[in-house]
């Protein structure tokens, strides 16, 4: 490709696509405020009167993990490093597994509105309260993703909406809308693939330019934790990252408990993996497309793109140029990842605030007030996360430090949860110093990381070349590293080449092993043994037995049939010979037998 295309602007057809996503999401939120029956109770409106079925919440939940991020970040990923990323594959499923049989299980028996309740009921209100605030914090910082169209129209009428079915809609209207934009995020890729496809000529041309360029890197299997990608580090760290997210944040598991049944619950979470793999399998092919689209003129290095995360939305002005409203379906697509996932965490942060803050403060409050309430926190969460995504306009690369400084704070609650649920002897007092060792160790190396990044030879970037560029008015310098904390020109000393340099990936399992292995050793020496502890704060056999129920009914039946098997026979074999009238007594007995085996085949 050797002319950059020329800038291009939203026509109207782009606007009434875009303004048509926002107007039907709020039809959905009206209808379900003013037209659908109103949920009257705390448990109506935020967990839908655990009424929900498999199918929707597995959409809310495979809708919320396609994020703005998962759309921009992937492709990216993928151009600068290879399908190697693809690897998250197993990743997924060793999450789906672990969160079905270990965590679910637990949260569901229990009934809770926010994971950290019960963290109070299994360790202390300070434990609780800790992982309460964290998330609050945590969750308030991500903010959506800004493109081409006004920042601050965007931001206002995308926030207003989302606030306001978050708020008045409740959790049926948030699960329902995730479904529709669903829809809306399925169509605006699909429109990047099949156009991209058709531009490079077939899937043959988009794969062969890739595999010239070193792209279709799959398997790496270097145990090199200084390595950005390897099969070790997705695996691994990629496993224990998502199992912040699907396991133990209660955004996910609020959907998980507002299903009819256990068994929903967890159908909801495996439903969820092919949705998963099907995120992961069309954005590594965009990321292939980009890259064969752009193989001799890097818009980057061209600087005709500041970060590589504009790489997407630069892909979609040159390839769908002359389709009118397919961009404005490409940012709609955008912008619903983000309603998806603000969404979901404006009425998670009301559900953790008022289960964790206010009814314990006030315990007295009525079930109508409580109601309210989750309104009004859900309105003002709402406008709260309004004011955070003007604010990261605003401050630009310090939001990557926000995000990695909190991310990191995952590994460690996830650890806390794990020992809750599957290492009786462990107790609060050791379970405390874990979570601050945690913390220390996770965000030492997530901040040495931001301060001095690791160098090229141990992230391997892939090359990035400009030879069909025009490149006449353009300098020829390496692109700048999008981090503004970057400390340069400093001698590297050995902590900044290995602890600092690991892979962004293990920043969690350095918060989850630290966090087991202290709170293992202090609750040892604190008397951890001598504790009693409620059975059903623990995973137990029962729990993993209990999947295999339908085994033991469908056996009852069998038995049930199997001890009138005999009478069924004698009663055949009187009839045959007829020895009715010798034997009325037997008869009859058989008769009983017989109907009684007519009733079991019926139930």
């Amino acid at each position: 490709m050797g002319k950059q295309p020329d800038a291009r602007t939203f026509d109207v057809w782009d606007y009434l696509v875009f303004a048509g996503m926002l107007l039907i999401s709020t039809a959905i939120g009206v209808y379900y405020a003013f037209c659908k029956k109103k949920p009257q109770t705390q448990k109506d409106f935020l967990m839908g009167g655990r009424k929900m079925t498999a199918l929707p919440v597995a959409l809310s939940l495979t809708s919320s993990f396609m994020s703005a991020i998962t759309i921009l970040g992937i492709p990216a990923e993928i151009y600068r490093f290879g399908a190697v990323f693809l690897m998250y594959g197993f990743s997924y499923v060793l999450m789906v597994l672990v969160t079905s049989e270990v965590f679910i299980p637990v949260f569901y028996k229990l009934g809770i509105t926010s994971t950290y309740e019960y963290l109070e009921l299994r360790f202390n209100k300070s434990i609780r309260l800790c992982g309460t605030f964290l998330f609050i914090l945590q969750t308030v910082s991500d903010s959506p993703v800004s493109t081409g169209l006004n920042l601050w129209g965007t931001i206002l009428a995308t926030g207003m909406i989302c606030t306001f079915y978050s708020s008045m809609g409740g959790f049926k209207a948030v699960v329902w809308i995730h479904v529709f934009q669903a829809g809306i995020k399925v169509a605006g890729i699909f429109s990047v693939i099949i156009q991209g496809t058709i531009v490079e000529g077939g899937i043959s041309n988009v794969l062969n330019n890739s595999y010239y360029g070193g792209r279709l890197n799959f398997w790496d299997f270097n145990p090199n934790p200084l390595r950005r990608y390897t099969f070790w580090s997705i695996v691994i760290g990629g496993t224990i990252t998502w199992l912040g997210v699907f396991g133990i944040n209660p955004a996910q598991v609020q959907r998980y408990n507002s299903c009819k049944s256990r068994f929903h619950a967890k159908l909801s979470i495996y439903l969820n993996l092919i949705g998963c793999w099907g995120i992961l399998g069309t954005m590594t092919f965009c990321g292939l497309i980009l890259y064969s689209r752009y193989h001799d003129c890097d818009p980057w290095t061209a600087k005709k793109v500041s970060a590589p995360d504009q790489l997407m939305p630069y892909l979609v002005l040159d390839i769908l140029r002359d389709f009118p409203g397919l961009p404005g379906l490409f940012v709609a697509c955008i912008y619903s990842a983000t309603l998806s996932t603000v969404s979901a965490s404006v009425n998670a942060l009301a559900a953790v605030t008022i289960s964790d803050i206010v009814k314990p403060l006030f315990p007295s409050l009525s079930e109508k007030t409580v109601f309210w309430l989750c309104k009004g926190t859900s309105l003002f969460y709402g406008l709260l996360c309004i004011a955070m995504a003007a604010l990261a306009s605003l401050l630009g690369a310090l939001l990557q430090v926000a995000v990695t400084i909190f991310g990191v704070i995952g590994g460690p609650l996830l650890a806390v949860f794990t020992l809750g649920i599957l290492v009786p002897f462990a107790n609060s007092i050791g379970v405390f110093v874990g979570l601050i060792a945690g913390f220390i160790a996770s965000l030492w190396v997530g901040i040495g990381a931001q301060l001095y990044p690791p160098l090229p030879e141990h992230t391997l970037p892939l090359k990035l070349v400009t030879d069909g560029c025009n490149m006449e008015n353009i300098p020829l310098e390496a692109p700048l590293s999008p981090n503004a904390f970057e400390i340069h020109n400093v001698e590297r000393t050995p902590l900044m080449d290995n602890w600092y340099s690991m892979s962004y990936l293990y920043y969690s399992p350095v918060g989850v092993f630290a966090t087991i292995i202290v709170a293992i050793i202090v609750s040892l020496l604190t008397g951890g043994r001598k504790q009693v502890i409620d059975k059903r704060l623990l995973l137990t056999k029962e729990d993993f037995l209990s999947n295999f129920d339908f085994l033991k009914k469908t056996l009852i039946s069998y038995v049930t049939l199997g001890k009138s098997f005999i009478p069924i026979c004698l009663s055949f074999l009187i009839c045959k010979m007829n020895w009715r009238r010798k034997c009325k007594p037997l008869w009859y007995l058989c008769q009983e037998h017989s109907n009684r085996v007519t009733r079991v085949r019926h139930n």
